[in-house]
């Protein structure tokens, strides 16, 4: 399945905005993301095994909270990372 990368993220994949990841459960495609792209999936969860507080995942068009959320084949992940400041 696709898996949108945000921009913030993409030099994690080589400057690819979507790439291809397996896995049953959004868990499993962060750790095939990480697998592809060293150090991917510690950007996305703490140390907790939570998603880190300004990361959003969408699977099609529903977010997501739990990454224990099952994915289908035909499923499309979004991921989006909140951009803060002053």
């Amino acid at each position: 399945m696709y898996v949108r990368i945000p921009t913030p993220l993409r030099s994690y994949t080589n400057g690819e905005s979507r790439v291809l990841a397996r896995g049953a459960t959004v868990d499993d495609i962060l750790m095939d993301l990480d697998a592809q792209f060293a150090g991917f999936r510690f950007r996305m969860v703490d140390e907790q095994n939570r998603l880190r507080q300004h990361i959003r995942v969408f699977i099609n068009d529903d977010m997501i909270t739990n990454l224990t959320d099952a994915v289908g084949a035909t499923d499309e992940i979004t991921i989006l990372q909140a951009l803060s400041g002053g």
